[in-house]
């Protein structure tokens, strides 16, 4: 893979979920995926076998990630480990959030 430079405003958006608009940047080993959600929608509880590690960068989000559930603001990160169940609520305000993926979703391709 060669080295590539680029701005998220470049990645067409994808609506993966009414609410949701993802932008997606992979490599050969990982891959980012920035989530711009609304407020009030629900990404229902899910697993894969993919590690998922992120951070909120604008709004809130309550996340639950196996038992543990926490609101998560601007500046806070997670880890899901690979086939955790997790899922997760934006609140009134909405959130951005960045995602990375290892290995790349092939269904986010």
């Amino acid at each position: 893979m060669e080295p590539k430079l680029f701005s998220w405003k470049e990645i067409p958006g994808r609506i993966p979920k009414e609410g949701v608009t993802m932008r997606v940047f992979s490599g050969e080993k990982g891959m980012m995926v920035l989530f711009e959600i609304a407020p009030n929608v629900e990404i229902e509880v899910h697993s894969h076998p993919h590690e998922q590690m992120g951070t909120v960068l604008e709004g809130e989000i309550t996340l639950k990630i196996g038992k543990e559930e926490r609101v998560l603001k601007a500046g806070d990160g997670y880890i899901a480990p690979s086939g955790v169940p997790h899922g997760a609520k934006t609140g009134t305000k909405g959130a951005k959030v960045l995602d990375f993926f290892s290995p790349p979703r092939e269904d986010y391709k």
